[in-house]
């Protein structure tokens, strides 16, 4: 029983519902939200880090200047997102037939990668070559790069609103932040708006106290802080790419449904993995009840993946391994075990 009904299982029939084509346009509504709310980063961060970087060079200022590689670290990885977005969205071909869902998780490692080493490793640089070897201090360069750092902390505030606002449109953050790319914005934003704040304040005390330990405090601060986004947005990017398994909720929800079957004696196995943002692939090794013939084992196997998929519409792949225990266990028994090896 085990054979050729759960290959034919294993293929979604029917053409695409009108309630599916629904759910497309949602996604890609969400998309356009997001890709329009990565190009404010973008714009936001690519003038920032200009501004950062020319006051930081005519202050002398460590953790100005590191503020400026974060930015432009900031600028960098949304580039990665909007690839994220594009190419996560191309279609299942024959070279890889569960689509391009996971691309959005590789371009979010890349991101990671770029905070880690474009910002966090050259914060902490700018901070020990500052109490290494001091700072010059020009004390008009840092009202400058003040009000520069106002300016960044007004705009990245914005930028950071508008991520946050997307997140409560999509449902709130257990939904909203389920996406890398808008997860690495708000991240990215979040940590910019503190960044700033650290930067303004080792500033400040540097100029009133005149001791630049203050200010290569904050930069290593901010470099510190960088690496711990880092850390956190690629092990998060890392757990997906490698296979990472359906929400918790979600698999109960697949488990309950399939005990609920009349036709199920019981569930040998459930396996979920996260194939996209919106797309999950479901594997199930089920013991029938005995007496079916393999039409019925068709037909049943079919409803159960219609409603496997109408529980979890993001269930697009739903493979049923279709099992007969008791004949597997006679076959494994002592008794049929010798028989086999007397012939």
């Amino acid at each position: 029983m085990s054979g050729t009904p759960s290959t034919r299982n294993a293929e979604r029939t029917g053409e695409e519902t009108t309630q599916e084509k629904g759910e497309r346009g949602a996604e890609g509504k969400a998309d356009r939200k997001t890709r329009v709310t990565v190009l404010v980063a973008l714009a936001a961060n690519l003038i920032i880090a200009a501004a950062k970087a020319v006051g930081g060079l005519l202050a002398g200022s460590p953790a100005l200047l590191s503020e400026a590689a974060h930015s432009v670290a900031d600028s960098l990885n949304e580039v990665f997102l909007l690839a994220a977005l594009r190419r996560s969205r191309r279609p299942a071909d024959r070279r890889h037939p569960f689509g391009y869902g996971k691309e959005r998780f590789f371009w979010s490692l890349l991101a990671a990668v770029g905070i880690f080493v474009m910002g966090g490793c050259f914060s902490v640089f700018q901070g020990v070559e500052a109490l290494r070897s001091g700072a010059d201090e020009k004390m008009s360069g840092y009202v400058a790069g003040l009000i520069v750092l106002g300016v960044s902390f007004l705009a990245e505030g914005a930028s950071l609103l508008r991520a946050l606002h997307q997140v409560r449109g999509q449902g709130g953050a257990a939904a909203g932040l389920r996406d890398p790319a808008l997860r690495t914005v708000v991240a990215e934003d979040g940590t910019a708006v503190l960044g700033v704040t650290l930067a303004a304040v080792g500033m400040a005390l540097h100029m009133v106290t005149g001791q630049v330990v203050w200010e290569a405090s904050a930069s290593l601060a901010i470099g510190a802080l960088l690496v711990f986004v880092a850390y956190r947005l690629g092990r998060e990017a890392r757990d997906q790419l490698i296979g990472e398994a359906a929400d918790p909720e979600t698999g109960s929800r697949i488990r309950a449904l399939l005990d609920a079957q009349p036709e199920i004696d019981s569930v040998e196995a459930l396996f979920t993995m996260k194939m996209g943002l919106e797309s999950a692939l479901v594997a199930a090794r089920i013991d029938l009840v005995p007496g079916m013939d393999s039409e019925r084992v068709e037909d049943v196997a079919v409803r159960i993946k219609r409603s496997i998929a109408g529980v979890v519409p993001e269930a697009d792949q739903i493979f049923l391994d279709v099992t007969d225990r008791r004949a597997r266990e006679a076959a494994e028994s002592p008794a049929a075990t010798g028989e086999r090896g007397g012939v």
